[in-house]
Parts: structure tokens; C-alpha cells; sequence
């Protein structure tokens, strides 16, 4: 088996960049519509985020499209669901 074509590895860097920051987003889009964060595990989210931009720094693909919105992307939807989450929690608790 030999090397994959570049046209499926280019592929194969844009699928993860379109869903990892789309799916991310609807994590953020459903705090926001609902006003609430039930379930959202801020810990986990801090992780997924911290994770992202270490894969960024790892893959030294600094100036590729899909590295810059696959990672650093989803990195920032990643923070902005813990904020949302920390911001309704508050919210919720009248603080």
C-alpha cells in the first residue's frame, strides 16, 4: 500500500476542520439558545480547548487553513463554551 494521493490528504485535512469547529459550535449554540449550561462540563471543554492549540503547536502547520481553523477555530469555540457555561451558571445562582 502505497502513499495516500494528495488530493485525499488534503481531504482528510478539511473533514476535521469543518466538523470539529461545527460541532463545537452547536455545544455553544444550545447554552446560548437555552439560556442554560445543565450538563456542560467546564473541565472538559478547558481541556478540549487546551488540546486543540497543542495539536496546533505540535502539527507546525501554522499558516494551513485547515490547521488555523480545524484547531485554533475550534480552540476558541472550545473557551467560549466554558465561558457561556461559567456565564449562565452564574446567572442561574443570581451572582
Amino acid at each position: 500500500m502505497g502513499h495516500p494521493s494528495p488530493f485525499f490528504v488534503e481531504l482528510a485535512g478539511w473533514i476535521p476542520s469543518v466538523i470539529l469547529p461545527v460541532a463545537a459550535g452547536l455545544q455553544l449554540m444550545k447554552i446560548v439558545r437555552e439560556k442554560k449550561a445543565e450538563g456542560v462540563s467546564v473541565p472538559a471543554w478547558i481541556l478540549f480547548g487546551l488540546a486543540n492549540v497543542c495539536l496546533y503547536v505540535y502539527a507546525e502547520k501554522y499558516s494551513s487553513p485547515q490547521s488555523v481553523i480545524g484547531l485554533l477555530g475550534t480552540a476558541a469555540i472550545n473557551f467560549a463554551i466554558v465561558g457561556a457555561a461559567l456565564f449562565f451558571r452564574r446567572r442561574k445562582n443570581g451572582a
